[in-house]
């Protein structure tokens, strides 16, 4: 079992050139991806008047090649060089983006084009999981994960008012040009990089694809930290999920309030883990990552428990702030662990199988939520996966009490 260390804390590991670079990248290129997102929702919605169905389908059409397509993305990402495949999946992305002011009245274009961007996120994503952990201090790991987390949760917080702003004002094209344009500052930045990766011995050149993703999958399965660590993330994202999905409903039906209501708390979760990720490097200090991503687990369902039984506003804005906080002791830490436990010649595997599980966690809770919870409530969908969550969190910890007990 991995015993605490020292872990540097947010200013430390800023303090280096190469961390902050590709921090800066994160961000502006996150940051520019939902103000698209919510521009292209908001367009949809308010003047194309879509369905339920055509909006849900633009996040269905992100997620899907994230499902499937990262497994082969990540038998890739380790035979090519990180940085290019960094750079090229910007410049490309930059392209795409940029054609969506020209189908803004195409639903199937739309769809099409953030298909196309999923497929080359699925190569982004674990090159970038692979470039933190070569220029990130084995010590600072932990520290820059949480950076890079806290540039998603705070783009979800503030670019769907910048982006509804910004359409009612000069319209969803500039949203548009503003995320091509992070993604051209995000290659640059790369590209002022040296990543230079360590590699253990190299595959056959004779190794087929379908092999190479066959050598991930069996590393992850059995190295039992790191599937443990696979099943948290997963069941964490699918909670995560099933709020989001339905806590406009468990709103308006339960809490019985309105729409301004609904935003404040959803915002409540990004605020959440936030101040988790923020706190997360203090709690390291004297506990295990598997604590951390046990006791995270334990958090998410108390939260979901507290949503689900009490339900009123004051406990729903606890439980929504709790669920965040605890979630990103879950999240933060098992990529963590992900990269330090990896070797580094399977990494980007273990990273797109990470990206693959936790995309067909998100599609099944988006496409299953609604139907289970006409079927047995919504409270009770919630009772289930506070249950669930518990349940993992309990075989955990067992197991590592079990660890810790001398042969």
């Amino acid at each position: 079992m991995a015993s605490p260390t020292p872990q540097l804390g947010f200013r430390e590991v800023l303090a280096i050139a190469a961390v902050r670079r590709i921090w800066i990248a994160q961000i502006v290129s996150v940051f520019g991806d939902f103000l698209a997102i919510f521009a292209v929702i908001s367009v949809v919605t308010f003047q194309l008047h879509g369905t339920p169905t055509e909006i849900s389908l633009i996040l269905v059409s992100y997620m899907l090649p994230l499902a499937f397509i990262s497994p082969f993305a990540g038998v890739y990402v380790d035979k090519w060089n990180v940085r290019r495949t960094m750079i090229a999946s910007d410049l490309i992305r930059a392209v795409l983006i940029l054609c969506l002011p020209f189908l803004q009245g195409n639903l199937i274009a739309i769809y099409a084009i953030f298909f196309s961007l999923s497929i080359v996120s699925a190569f982004f994503v674990p090159a970038q999981s692979v470039a933190v952990r070569t220029i990130a201090p084995p010590t600072g790991l932990l520290s820059v994960n949480g950076l890079m987390s806290q540039a998603v949760q705070g783009s979800i917080i503030i670019a769907p008012a910048l982006a509804g702003i910004l359409v009612d004002g000069i319209g969803a094209n500039a949203c548009f040009v503003l995320d091509g344009a992070s993604f051209c500052l995000s290659a640059a930045l790369i590209f002022s990089l040296t990543i230079e990766r360590h590699r253990g011995a190299a595959p056959p050149a004779a190794v087929s694809v379908l092999t190479s993703m066959q050598q991930g999958f069996s590393f992850i399965f059995n190295n039992s930290t790191i599937a443990f660590v696979m099943i948290a993330m997963t069941s964490g994202m699918f909670a995560m999920r099933c709020f989001g999905a339905l806590l406009s409903v468990y709103v308006r039906d339960i809490l019985v309030s309105s729409g301004r209501s609904f935003g404040i708390l959803n915002a409540l979760i990004g605020v959440g883990m936030i101040t988790g990720t923020q706190s997360l490097h203090r709690f390291a200090r004297g506990l295990s990552q598997q604590h951390l991503i046990i006791y995270g687990i334990g958090g998410m369902s108390a939260s979901v428990f507290i949503t689900a039984v009490i339900g009123t506003i004051p406990s729903t804005a606890a439980g929504m702030l709790g669920l965040g906080f605890s979630a990103a002791f879950v999240m933060v830490t098992s990529q963590t662990l992900i990269q330090r436990e990896t070797p580094h010649e399977i990494l980007g595997r273990a990273i797109s199988s990470m990206m693959s599980l936790m995309a067909i966690s998100q599609v099944a809770a988006m496409l299953f939520a609604g139907s289970m919870a006409q079927a047995v409530g919504i409270r009770n969908l919630y009772l289930v996966s506070g249950a669930m969550l518990a349940t993992i969190g309990i075989i955990g910890y067992r197991k590592l009490q079990a660890q810790q007990v001398p042969a």
